[in-house]
């Protein structure tokens, strides 16, 4: 049975409360101990922020309930929250324990008078007697198709794993879904597959080691439900972007065994996950969603905040209509102190319970909107996230835009936050993808000046917000749009299993495929699509700033041209782990750029590229410094770039053809690398070849060249020098 909207009806149940005893406002949800509240054994305090309720109870059954029962009126205990303050309605509950299920119940509702928004309302009132959530529960469990909170207990045995606490400078994200990435995984046990389990087996754990990413970033694990249009389709909210608690993680990611043995068993197989991958060196990032919830749009179900203060937990404007800068119904309303507050504590439980390393906030343009609704860098919410003592330390990443007016904010989020860098995506799309398409057809590519802004971290885009490289996180795909291997092989998006006549989905994609629509057995061209998407991955892992893969690009996984495939649950989403010759080259190659890559950090001082950028040299094909012209001369598309850090014990030469034509070039010339130094403190006498993603490039690895000497690049390659 699915939940659309939680129950309405009288409950005749039994009454209980402790009379006359004094309760507090905080913290919010449910405390065993309050400061300066005498306790009383077996009871808690209850705290609710619930704006548009006058009169607030709790219903909840005992703690031994059976698990598999459905709840009805005997079961029941009622327990009025008698206090309220500021909003909060607060009281001392006994015998609501670990185990119970709870919901909360309004015993009569504030709809007369003048509203916050300053909209006159209906002058009744009137009972709404429905079952909600606390916004504070520690789980949600569904019975009978009705959602109910329930506690937890939190205790659980990390036997001294820490967190790896990867410098920003060392990351390398992998974005993955628990179930996409172990569904089909040979090596893991069918009843693991898909679940948090499964994403810490040893097979996963030795793969994710293997290539060498020092962060998993999971995409939704707050518990979600599917929206009733997907339900009734027969689809599935694959990705989980529909939040239901922003405390609680989603069950249905958990083994059948665990879901069985109930909240507790979830949660500690979640952490079990956390623990094993920290042990591993890999921190886990979560994905998560506050921007809306999965009330969805008017008339949508009712779950939680509509019911408790719609009005307050939403954004509205002047006529009391939602305004919606998400896409997906509602915004909730963070010019509210105490949604600033709901999600500052979600945060402190994922950092503090579960031990979470970090978060990439979607929309997060939507979270920092203030009263007037424009987005700005000194929004309450992203001032209490950077100066809580708990949050601090982790890793806060915005996608930092939404749909509304003035929603694009790349690059102006504040000191100590990180963007994900569409332009990074576009200009990187642009230069190896697009423009080859375009010449091949007799157009005309771009310039390489956009790429070398893209190459040293995108340093205009973020110096205005007194931002460093780090700042930016580059990214080329992600779970939303073209895969790697799709974004060579599709110039149009297929995405009709999704119900809606192809008419969701980005439809300008900045793709190629290189000849022909989708799956072909021509050699020539699935060669072509391998060394486009080489590239693609060696400017992303060779770049200053964060690199984030989108997991399977590195083995060349594809979603048959699906470009928003958050409804496929299915093999569509899932990585498939039997490789062809192509993608276990591409395999390789992902690897070996990210030990390139790590091997060139460990050789620089710490504070690089925060504080130092060192040297960024760019030579044009002559071996000389570029020039005005070379730089805006879009036929002029090869590309030296000479980089390292003085005092630094590694550098490197990376060479970019973005032509159609293999041509010959001339290394940097002796006079030009005056000043640098080998790391055996020398001058450069040597530069000596380690990767090219050319098909015929690796048999020349290891050979020696001298400054000023010629070499040739192939045609829409990489070729990657020792210094």
């Amino acid at each position: 049975m699915s939940v659309t909207s939680q129950p309405t009806g009288s409950i005749p149940v039994q009454l209980r409360h402790v009379s006359g005893h004094r309760s507090r406002p905080f913290p919010l949800g449910v405390a065993e101990s309050v400061p300066g509240v005498a306790e009383v054994a077996g009871a808690v305090n209850l705290a609710v922020y619930a704006p548009g309720i006058t009169a607030l109870d709790v219903v909840f059954t005992d703690p031994g309930f059976p698990a598999d029962a459905v709840p009805s009126a005997e079961d029941l205990h009622r327990a009025p929250l008698f206090d309220v303050t500021d909003h909060v309605h607060h009281g001392t509950v006994p015998g609501l324990g670990h185990g119970s299920l709870y919901a909360l119940v309004a015993r009569d509702r504030r709809l007369s008078g003048v509203s916050r928004t300053g909209r006159k309302t209906s002058g009744k009132v009137k009972a709404l007697p429905q079952l909600l959530l606390d916004p504070y529960g520690d789980a949600v469990v569904e019975r009978g198709g009705v959602y109910w909170s329930t506690r937890v207990a939190g205790d659980f045995d990390w036997n001294g794993a820490a967190k790896p606490h990867i410098p920003l400078r060392d990351t390398i994200i992998y974005e993955a879904h628990v179930i996409g990435q172990t569904r089909l995984h040979p090596g893991i046990p069918e009843e693991l597959r898909g679940t948090y389990a499964g994403l810490a087996h040893p097979a996963m754990l030795e793969y994710l080691t293997y290539l060498g990413v020092t962060a998993v970033e999971l995409l939704p694990v707050h518990h979600h439900r599917d929206e009733d249009h997907l339900q009734a389709a027969g689809l599935q909210n694959y990705w989980g972007y529909n939040t239901v608690s922003f405390f609680a993680p989603h069950p249905g990611y958990a083994t059948a065994a665990a879901q069985a043995a109930g909240p507790r068993a979830v949660q500690d197989e979640f952490k079990g996950m956390v623990k094993l991958l920290h042990e591993a060196g890999i921190e886990v990032l979560l994905d998560v969603v506050y921007n809306h919830t999965a009330e969805e749009g008017p008339g949508g179900p009712t779950f939680c905040w509509r019911g408790l203060g719609d009005e307050y937990y939403y954004r509205h404007d002047a006529a009391g209509r939602y305004l919606d800068t998400t896409g997906c119904g509602n915004a909730l309303n963070f010019d509210d102190p105490q949604v600033v507050r709901m999600t500052v504590d979600s945060l402190r439980r994922w950092v503090t319970d579960f031990q979470i390393d970090g978060f990439r906030f979607d929309l997060a343009v939507t979270m920092c909107r203030d009263g007037a609704h424009h987005y700005t860098h000194r929004h309450p919410f992203l001032v209490a996230a950077q100066a809580d003592p708990v949050l601090a330390g982790t890793k806060l990443i915005a996608e930092p835009w939404d749909v509304g007016i003035g929603g694009w904010q790349t690059g102006r989020f504040p000191a100590g936050w990180s963007d994900w860098n569409d332009r990074f995506r576009d200009v990187v799309r642009d230069f190896w993808v697009a423009d080859r398409g375009a010449m091949e057809h007799g157009g005309q590519g771009g310039s390489t000046a956009r790429l070398a802004d893209s190459l040293s971290g995108s340093a205009a885009l973020f110096e205005s917000s007194g931002r460093s490289a780090l700042a930016s996180i580059n990214l080329v795909t992600a779970h939303d749009g073209f895969t790697l291997a799709d974004l060579v092989a599709y110039n149009e998006k297929h995405n009709e299993a999704n119900g809606e006549d192809n008419r969701d989905g980005n439809s300008h994609n900045r793709s190629y495929n290189h000849g022909t629509e989708g799956p072909t057995g021509d050699a020539e061209i699935l060669e072509a699509r391998a060394q486009t998407a080489r590239n693609v991955m060696a400017t992303l892992l060779l770049s200053l700033g964060v690199p984030m893969i989108t997991a399977g690009d590195e083995l060349g996984r594809s979603q048959g041209g699906n470009n928003n495939a958050y409804c496929q649950n299915n093999e569509i989403s899932w990585t498939e782990w039997d490789l062809d010759s192509r993608q276990q080259r591409m395999l390789s190659t992902t690897r070996r750029l990210i030990a390139i890559r790590k091997e060139f950090l460990a050789g620089q001082p710490y504070s690089y590229p925060a504080r130092d950028l060192g040297y960024l040299r760019w030579f044009n094909s002559s071996g000389r410094p570029m020039t005005e012209q070379d730089w805006t001369d879009p036929h002029q598309r090869l590309l030296q770039l000479l980089i390292g850090v003085p005092g630094g014990r590694s550098t490197g030469l990376i060479v970019f053809n973005g032509g159609l034509e293999t041509v010959p070039f001339r290394l940097p010339v002796p006079e030009e690398l005056r000043g640098i130094s080998t790391e055996q403190g020398s001058a450069v006498h040597t530069f000596t070849l380690q990767l090219s993603t050319s098909h015929r490039g690796d048999p020349r690895r290891g050979a020696l060249f001298a400054p000023g000497e010629n070499d040739t690049i192939e045609a829409n390659s990489i070729t990657l020098y020792d210094v």
